[in-house]
């Protein structure tokens, strides 16, 4: 992202922005590239009047570079996640699986972000080995930083060693592991050996823990640690998912889509799943994607509309009734922006002068049958090929007449 655009002053007007204790009308100031107090009078000025603006979502858990494998072929449950890794070693084989792989890695890593963003994710916890791609300035979403990470107890050929790496991580940073992922004994066992381990704390965050007991989230409730939920890719892999409601009431609890392999399209797919299972009310789906995780990740400065926090934005129609079902109750084609930094990145044609001031160039696209206008850093054609529903169109010619019917 240039350094000039991201410096772009703006004054969101006339919308109403979704804040922990409510909703607020006040114009939402944008400063270069985090929320600020006050613009100078010749900022830009956008008119967002019958609009809920939410804070930019956030993936708890994710692996980007696969979302663009084919996943494993079968309709069967799985007893734990090794079970699962075990039968996928034979799909590795498969021509779709092999072709998938066979594209370079920066690239499926640009896919997997551009994924999360299309769909209002603009900070993504990513849980595999780091990558240099990743460091780009015009890397399409934010990514959770300096902090470590194992990737399962029952699975160590892969990853940094747990103790090892639990044991290295800063005590103001998260460590990240899947664990309990199964409904079996194994996946029961497993919070008692990271416990014994010596790494359960709260900055632990466990992922998955669908075979945790209820004295399990007993001690995860002390210690202060946090897990993340990802119930798509649970029922899909184990045929049923963890029961959220303690965690989510003392806000230990985030949500991710994992990757495509196994888990949801997107995080808005993700929350109307949550919101279908009733098990929680709408004002804890958004914390889960905003303030909750943003607590558990340790993101201080992400998840919520205040001053210091970076300009990281969702735009929906205010459609009346609780503002939550605006926003978990769509898909991604129907969100009017997604903004990064203080800046549009995605966005329906009609808001083209808002991309025009902010000095960010721009190609159109149609997302899922519906025209967008696509910063044009973020068009890289490789990645665009790799995402279903997302063209890139030759030249705008008139797609805007298609525009009301996405809404």
């Amino acid at each position: 992202m240039a350094a000039p655009s991201a410096r772009i002053h703006a004054s969101l007007c006339g919308a109403a922005c979704v804040l922990p204790e409510g909703l607020s009308r006040a114009p939402l100031l944008m400063r270069g590239g985090y929320i600020a107090d006050s613009v100078p009078a010749w900022a830009c000025r956008v008119d967002l009047r019958d609009h809920l603006i939410f804070p930019g979502l956030i993936n708890a858990h994710d692996h980007l570079h696969v979302n663009a494998v084919p996943p494993l072929a079968t309709t069967d449950v799985f007893a734990n996640s090794y079970a699962w890794i075990n039968a996928f070693q034979a799909h590795f084989a498969d021509p779709a699986v092999e072709a998938a792989l066979q594209v370079p890695k920066a690239v499926r890593l640009r896919h997997g972000g551009l994924k999360n963003l299309l769909a209002g994710t603009t900070c993504v916890a990513h849980h595999d080995p780091w990558h240099e791609v990743l460091d780009a300035s015009d890397f399409p979403v934010a990514l959770l930083r300096d902090y470590g990470w194992s990737y399962a107890l029952g699975w160590r050929a892969y990853g940094p060693p747990v103790q090892q790496s639990f044991t290295r991580t800063s005590m103001d940073r998260p460590w990240l592991i899947h664990l309990a992922e199964g409904i079996d004994a194994t996946a029961q066992a497993e919070l008692a050996q990271l416990d014994e381990l010596g790494c359960l704390a709260s900055r632990s965050v466990l992922i998955h823990g669908v075979g945790m007991r209820e004295r399990d989230i007993d001690r995860i409730i002390a210690v202060g640690a946090g897990v993340v939920w990802c119930p798509s890719s649970n029922q899909r892999l184990l045929g049923r998912t963890l029961d959220p409601r303690r965690l989510a009431g003392t806000g230990q609890l985030a949500l991710g889509t994992d990757s495509r392999l196994s888990g949801s399209r997107d995080l808005l797919e993700e929350l109307r799943e949550v919101a279908a299972c009733g098990a929680l009310a709408p004002r804890q789906w958004l914390g889960l994607v905003t303030t909750d995780a943003a607590r558990m990740l340790r993101m201080p400065s992400r998840g919520a509309l205040h001053v210091g926090a970076h300009a990281d934005l969702v735009v929906v129609e205010d459609r009346g009734g609780d503002p939550v079902q605006s926003l978990a109750g769509i898909g991604r084609a129907q969100l009017r922006a997604v903004v990064r930094d203080g800046l549009p990145r995605i966005a329906d044609p009609d808001l083209a002068n808002w991309f025009d001031a902010a000095g960010v160039e721009t190609v159109p696209v149609v997302l899922d049958g519906c025209p967008k206008l696509l910063a044009k850093s973020l068009a890289d054609p490789d990645v665009i090929a790799l995402e279903p529903g997302l063209e890139l169109l030759p030249a705008y010619s008139g797609a805007a007449l298609s525009l009301e019917a996405c809404h």
